[in-house]
């Protein structure tokens, strides 16, 4: 969620009152708003999503709730320590968090372990160990539309006779020490992004957020004046009209088995009624096509923790089967591949499987994504049911993502089409008339900048010539930046340098190893001919890796190693400087891209689903070097191919190269440049105490690659050719980037919930301003509208 004071007061129309009112105070608002934590309760782009759309359905006036862990220590602080990551706790709550309030009388059972008992009268699972979920809530204000919706965090808590009963042999103190066994359900987030990693902690938390969040919606459900007028509220029909529940990824799978364990043993609902209701109230969307991302439950492990949910998911897939095998009779290979149950060492559940089945929707989340989910990933349910699966492509709110983050140019947008975009933000192509005023394109160059830049100095007495000979404008998002920079590494930055930038979770599929192999490039080039014009550039990369991901780590340790030669060579200079931004999360996110001049978009095509970082680019006034991957696509065609920097293999060629079988040696071979590169990291010259510390990585690049570096190397590097040819011509240069900015309209998270709130939810956007506290309200005004979603 990163930090919520100046959202809220940005959101609330207070941002300016309260600068005045702390500044009066003799306080610096700034300051107060630094010492604010990120609460950063999810990984990498899946968690960040989810609080965008958050924001974007309270704007909208959709009554939703975000439902999530309240994680006592959230992701991960990174520290690089001698270039490497070394993890510390982040105890983000350890000052307390104003913005939440705890509700104790909300507080739920939630069972664990037992067994099941069935009788005449159905099934019973007993004797489980039970732990409480007690809810703290964080308001979500809507933009200036005094709506506010909630976030609710569940906390674990032992009850009062937690083990106690255990212990009658007197070891009263063990009883109580043991109390915190069931505490540690949400004591730390799982820092894992893009991958599976089977732990029973993990399926805890997984099913302790479920349970609580279903027993709170049927609870609503049954208080709610749209709720059946029988006097004890248990027709259930109407159920999936009034609540929706998108499932956001798989890691909240089994709330399908466990809404039908509420129906079918507890409110007693014959299966198919059970069933029916469960699939129309459940959607899906999938976030990733890596296989090793994708949720496979040992059996063993279920029946363990959750015995009669594992009856009830073989229920589900008995009678799933019977369908297929009434479909296709005698077609066994198939069968085994829709199954939720994977055969083989060890069985295990199939949670993607489990999601396409009991939900009425399935979406991926930009256009060739949905389009591999579809046609790769689960072609047998996208053959048997078409009809159940969409796209929907993501998106960023425009409040954090250009209001609060780059106020110059959103100040500057408003002057030329007004203030109505924030909340309409296709409304940006109106910029598209301004691509050629002179006036325009000094203004947009400007934000970026130091005030204006005479020749021969500058405020901080950097100056670099255009290509015309006139001093180029040095830039204010990116001076303030340089600052920051400079401040926290103690390397001196040239803010009229290209800010190249690479902000992500580090993860082999997403190429930071390409971008460090274009670094390498590049400071040979310098060293070779020292006197040739070379673009100056300052190349920025950050990210966290998992904590277990070996090559990730060494990924990290690479660049820092990479940047610790370059950074001290005095033939190169000011012409190239590498950092790696320690601990990069949303706070950091909020400096680093509007002061970012190229944006590294560069996956190997059909990797990455969407992407959000290219969008929050994008807005900000960055250009783009990607591939066509994940939301890239969309970007290129919104703005047009031309506008970006659109290099290396499509999907297709992919595939092709998948199919002849990738030989990374060739291009080894071929490649001078590459081969320097290469021959430099395996012969120590970069880790001089150590020369063969980086084994690891080449022996993979040149052997277990799944993600074809090498094969995109020689279109990438002359791609930045191009890129830095163009950044020579300021003004070509910023038109492009008009001309981006006025595209970048599709990519807010309001269109975004607006399609799943048309196509999926069946609810309808309310822009209905409610009048403020203090404002009696019209009598006729106090209906609630039709149709309002869980």
């Amino acid at each position: 969620m990163g930090r919520t004071l100046q959202n809220t007061m940005i959101n609330l129309g207070l941002q300016n009152a309260c600068d005045e009112a702390v500044y009066q105070l003799g306080l610096d608002m700034e300051e107060l708003e630094e010492i604010e934590e990120d609460a950063g309760l999810g990984n990498g782009g899946l968690g960040r999503l989810a609080a965008c759309f958050l924001d974007s359905m309270a704007t909208l006036g959709l009554a939703a709730y975000g439902y999530g862990i309240r994680y006592e220590y959230g992701i991960f602080n990174q520290k690089i320590r001698d270039g490497w990551q070394v993890e510390e706790a982040d105890d983000w709550l350890r000052h307390g968090n104003p913005w939440e309030k705890a509700r104790p009388e909300y507080m739920l059972p939630v069972h664990f372990y037992g067994r099941v008992e069935h009788s005449a009268s159905g099934a019973k699972w007993i004797d489980t160990q039970v732990v409480l979920a007690l809810p703290y809530d964080t308001p979500v204000p809507g933009y200036m539309n005094n709506t506010v919706n909630t976030m609710r965090l569940w906390s674990a808590r032992a009850p009062n006779d937690f083990n106690l009963r255990d212990f009658n042999v007197g070891d009263y103190i063990q009883a109580v020490l043991d109390r915190n066994l069931a505490e540690n359900i949400s004591r730390v987030l799982y820092p894992n992004d893009n991958f599976f990693e089977g732990k029973e902690l993990r399926l805890k938390q997984e099913y302790f957020v479920v349970a609580a969040t279903l027993q709170d919606i049927i609870r609503r459900f049954k208080a709610s004046k749209f709720g059946s007028t029988d006097s004890v509220r248990t027709v259930f029909d109407s159920f999936p009209d009034q609540v929706a529940i998108q499932l956001n990824d798989t890691h909240p799978a089994m709330a399908i088995p466990e809404l039908m364990r509420i129906f079918v043993d507890i409110e007693k609902l014959p299966w198919d009624k059970a069933w029916d209701i469960t699939k129309r109230t459940f959607a899906y969307t999938n976030h990733t096509v890596l296989p090793e991302a994708l949720e496979r439950w040992p059996v063993d492990l279920v029946e363990k923790l959750l015995p009669r949910h594992l009856q009830i998911i073989y229920e589900i897939n008995q009678r799933h089967l019977d369908h297929i095998a009434s479909l296709f009779p005698n077609d066994v290979d198939r069968l085994r591949r829709m199954s939720l149950i994977e055969e083989g060492d060890t069985k295990r559940i199939n949670m993607a499987h489990l999601c396409i089945v009991g939900s009425h929707a399935v979406n991926g989340v930009a256009k060739i994504h949905s389009e591999i989910v579809k046609t790769q990933v689960f072609e047998d349910f996208a053959e048997l049911e078409p009809e159940k699966f969409q796209n929907k492509t993501n998106g960023i709110t425009p409040r954090r993502w250009l209001l609060l983050c780059n106020p110059g140019l959103a100040e500057l947008i408003a002057e030329k089409i007004g203030e109505d975009y924030v909340r309409d933000l296709s409304q940006l192509t109106k910029l598209h008339k301004f691509v050629d005023d002179d006036l325009f394109i000094r203004e947009v160059a400007k934000v970026k900048q130091v005030r204006g830049v005479g020749k021969g100095s500058t405020e901080r007495g950097w100056c670099s010539l255009g290509a015309d000979g006139v001093p180029a404008l040095a830039q204010e998002n990116k001076v303030k930046f340089a600052l920051y920079l400079e401040k926290e590494y103690k390397v001196k930055i040239n803010p009229s340098s290209m800010f190249d930038v690479h902000v992500k979770r580090i993860h082999e599929y997403k190429r930071q190893l390409m971008n460090c192999l274009h670094i390498i490039t590049m400071y040979n080039r310098i060293r070779r001919d020292p006197a040739k014009l070379f673009v100056p550039r300052t190349v920025i990369i950050g990210g966290k890796a998992a904590p277990g991901y070996h090559m990730a780590k060494m990924i990290i340790k690479l660049i820092n190693a990479v940047a610790q030669v370059v950074n001290n060579d005095p033939v190169v200079g000011s012409k190239l400087k590498v950092i790696f931004l320690e601990n990069y999360r949303v706070s950091l996110a909020e400096k680093v891209i509007p002061a970012t001049d190229l944006s590294e978009q560069i996956s190997t095509a059909g990797t990455e689903a969407s992407g959000t970082g290219n969008m929050k680019f994008m807005l900000n006034g960055a250009l783009t070097i990607g591939t066509m991957d994940g939301a890239n696509v969309e970007m290129a065609e919104e703005a047009g191919e031309e506008n970006l920097f659109i290099f290396g293999m499509r999907v297709e060629d992919v595939t092709e190269l998948d199919r002849k079988g990738y030989n990374a040696q060739l291009y080894y071979d071929r490649l001078p440049e590459l081969k320097q590169a290469v021959d430099q990291i395996k012969s120590g010259f970069f880790s001089p105490n150590d020369p063969n510390l980086f084994n690891d990585v080449v022996n993979m690049l040149f052997h277990h690659d799944r993600f074809k570096v090498f094969a995109d190397y020689e279109a990438y590097v002359k791609c930045q050719e191009k890129v830095s040819e163009l950044y020579l011509n300021s003004k070509a240069w910023t038109k492009m980037v008009i001309r981006n900015i006025a595209a970048a309209g599709k990519f807010s998270s309001d269109r975004t919930i607006k399609e799943y709130a048309r196509d999926i939810w069946h609810v309808e956007p309310s822009d209905l301003k409610i009048p403020p506290p203090n404002e009696p309200r019209d009598a006729g005004q106090d209906k609630t509208p039709n149709g309002t979603a869980a």
